[in-house]
C-alpha cells in the first residue's frame, strides 16, 4: 500500500462526499446537500482559508482531513486547526490518520506556525489512541454556544 496525501482537486467531489458522509454519520450530525457544498466551495477557494487534503491509495480515496489557520493572541503567532480527519472503517489501523496529521504538520511547519491543534470526541478512544502516539493531550475543556439552537429557542 502507498498513500499519496495531495491537496483536494475538483475531480474529488464524489469520492471526498461519500467519506464527508460517512464522517458525519460517525458524529450522528445530518450532513445536508447544502452544508457538503458550502465546504466543497470553500475547499477548492484559493482564497478560503480551508484547505483540504485526501489521501489517495492508487485511484481510491481512503481518508480525509480539513484544517485551517487561527491567530493566537497571547503567543502572538499563528496555529493550525485541524477540524476534520476521517480514514474509511476498512483502512483504519494502517497508519493513513498517522500521515494525515504528518501532512498538516508538514504544512504547519512550512507556514511557520507555533502549533497544530483539534478535538475529538470523549469517547472516540480508537482516535485517541492514534492521536496520544502523535501529539500530546491538553488540559483545555471545549464549551460552545450553539446559535442556531439559541435562534430557534427565541422563535418559540
Amino acid at each position: 500500500m502507498s498513500i499519496e496525501i495531495r491537496p483536494v482537486k475538483d475531480g474529488d467531489f464524489f469520492a471526498w462526499l461519500d467519506l464527508y458522509a460517512k464522517y458525519a454519520e460517525f458524529y450522528e450530525t445530518e450532513l445536508t446537500d447544502q452544508r457538503a457544498l458550502v465546504l466543497w466551495s470553500w475547499l477548492t477557494d484559493a482564497e478560503h482559508e480551508e484547505l483540504g487534503y485526501v489521501a489517495v491509495d492508487g485511484d481510491r480515496i481512503v481518508g480525509l482531513a480539513h484544517v485551517r489557520e487561527f491567530a493566537r493572541p497571547l503567543e502572538g503567532d499563528r496555529g493550525l486547526f485541524l477540524d476534520d480527519l476521517y480514514v474509511l472503517e476498512d483502512e483504519r489501523g494502517k497508519g493513513i490518520g498517522r500521515q494525515l496529521i504528518a501532512a498538516v504538520r508538514s504544512l504547519a511547519e512550512e507556514r511557520r506556525l507555533g502549533v497544530v491543534q483539534w478535538i475529538t470526541a470523549a469517547d472516540n478512544a480508537a482516535a485517541q489512541h492514534v492521536y496520544d502516539s502523535v501529539a500530546s493531550k491538553t488540559t483545555w475543556v471545549t464549551y460552545e454556544i450553539d446559535l442556531v439552537a439559541a435562534q430557534g429557542e427565541e422563535t418559540a
